[in-house]
């Protein structure tokens, strides 16, 4: 796993040369429809171990939550779990609002 902040993330993002990777968003759904960033997908923390599957081994995963806690640990359990390409975005949501999206609503 790497850590990746949030305007590295934001650069990645931009690049249409890059493959994008999957925003997952492991916080609660409350958290999620408060604010989130575009295209996230949301399966919360406690629900990975029963939906891992839908997750691809193959394609690179930037694991999300507040204050990028809860994703170090999502994304410590999934390399356990054999995935390789795992990155937690240092700082989760508050620090994309932040550094990246001053406009993002903050909690």
């Amino acid at each position: 796993m790497q850590q990746i902040r949030a305007q590295h993330l934001a650069d990645w993002l931009a690049d249409t040369t890059r493959p994008q990777p999957l925003l997952l968003d492991v916080r609660e759904a409350w958290e999620y429809e408060h604010c989130h960033l575009p295209g996230a997908v949301l399966i919360p923390m406690h629900l990975i171990p029963a939906r891992q599957q839908e997750i691809d081994p193959d394609r690179d995963v930037v694991v999300i939550c507040h204050h990028g806690v809860r994703s170090m640990q999502v994304a410590m359990f999934l390399e356990r779990q054999g995935h390789d390409r795992l990155f937690n975005l240092t700082g989760g949501v508050a620090a994309w609002a932040d550094e990246v999206d001053p406009s993002m609503p903050r909690y």
